[in-house]
């Protein structure tokens, strides 16, 4: 018997009605996401990438087709707390310190306080800041705030996690560090990670699926099952099986574009 997979959409569509007449912003998306993927998004500006995270999340709803987060409607899985969404601003409030804001939605949730402070020792270790939970945010470097919110959204251990460009800001010697701290992250918690990116060699390097989307209206023109091992040194982006997939993706982003 097959697993129900985490994310299941068939036939997704999403139109916005503006002033200007409707705007098709997804067509015809077709989806599986299991248990333990990592499935990277990657397209052009205005595709639908983090439209289609949004609609995941509940924060978009589809005008067209079917969506479901662990055999739930989005909304239902938004309110019984299936997932953390990571933006691609850290969006710390500069105000509270770094435990404080790793604790917001804990204390939102209502968590006895002893399970606050333990879980946030413990996503503090996670992403390699322990020690910095009474520094605020003004006093971290941009990587490490973003690996703050990265914390923030694993503190109540959801299974999902989704990440809408968290390092697409930072220069590439970060953004490199952060690659092979999420993918030991990954291994260590064994999420299912829906990750939207430019980049054809973050979205190679991090995969297990990559899904190649068209210009608007976003439709997935390819989905690409990485062979790579789970264990990825950055020097795995020199190798020839690496180059051959992120040609593959630069292909399919082409072919969208000529569609």
């Amino acid at each position: 018997m097959t697993a129900r997979p985490v994310i299941d959409a068939q036939h997704v569509d999403l139109t916005f009605r503006t002033g200007d007449g409707p705007v098709q912003a997804l067509r015809d998306v077709s989806l599986r996401i299991d248990k333990g993927d990592f499935v990277s998004f990657i397209g052009p500006s205005g595709c639908g990438k983090t439209t289609f995270l949004r609609c995941i999340a509940g924060l978009e709803t589809p005008t067209g087709g079917t969506l479901e987060v662990n055999g739930l409607s989005p909304e239902e899985a938004r309110k019984s707390r299936a997932y953390g969404y990571v933006f691609q601003a850290a969006g710390l409030y500069p105000w509270r310190t770094i435990a404080g804001n790793i604790k917001l939605p804990l204390e939102i949730m209502g968590f006895p306080k002893a399970d606050q402070d333990a879980r946030v020792e413990k996503v503090l270790d996670l992403v390699d800041l322990t020690g910095f939970g009474r520094k605020f945010p003004w006093q971290l470097s941009g990587g490490m705030q973003q690996r703050a919110s990265i914390a923030r959204a694993l503190a109540f251990d959801a299974g999902i996690l989704l990440m809408d460009e968290p390092f697409g800001a930072l220069d590439e010697i970060v953004r490199d560090r952060l690659n092979e701290e999420l993918l030991r992250l990954w291994a260590a918690t064994e999420k299912t990670i829906g990750f939207v990116t430019h980049s054809i060699p973050e979205a190679v390097y991090l995969s297990t699926r990559i899904v190649v989307m068209s210009p608007r209206p976003g439709r997935i023109t390819d989905v690409i099952e990485s062979p790579l091992p789970r264990e990825r040194p950055l020097e795995i982006r020199d190798t020839p099986e690496f180059i051959a997939i992120a040609h593959r993706v630069r292909e399919g982003l082409r072919a969208g574009h000529e569609a």
